[in-house]
């Protein structure tokens, strides 16, 4: 049976996982706002796979619980449906962090080396 998961999805997720990776480690060690960046990292290179899209999304709702968030709860709620249903018709604004600090809609510059992450993973 041949697996529902596309290319791009297998070749992102050694990077979008060693940057959830990174963000259970700062949790761990009580770095909130570092745990949210590797968050917002993986959003980034993972936000053009409806698989992690919607889980980074995911991942930033449970930040927003643990961390008492109203605005992040409430944002991720909504970013939650939109990565689920817009990701697969190439609805994402690219670079966008995800946090409820931005607009969902808001276009964001890409760092050179998540650039080079993201082409990589297109073309293999």
């Amino acid at each position: 049976m041949r697996s529902m998961m596309t290319t791009f999805t297998k070749n992102i997720a050694p990077h979008v996982q060693a940057e959830l990776d990174a963000a259970v480690a700062a949790r761990q060690q009580g770095l909130v706002t570092q745990e949210f960046k590797h968050l917002e990292n993986a959003h980034v290179l993972g936000q053009e796979s409806t698989y992690w899209h919607t889980k980074v999304h995911g991942l930033m709702l449970l930040w927003g619980l643990r961390n008492r968030s109203l605005k992040e709860i409430a944002g991720q709620m909504l970013r939650i449906v939109g990565a689920f249903t817009k990701t697969a018709i190439g609805l994402v604004p690219q670079g966008n962090t995800g946090g409820a600090n931005v607009s969902p809609f808001r276009p964001m510059p890409l760092s050179t080396e998540h650039q080079e992450i993201i082409e990589q993973a297109k073309v293999n």
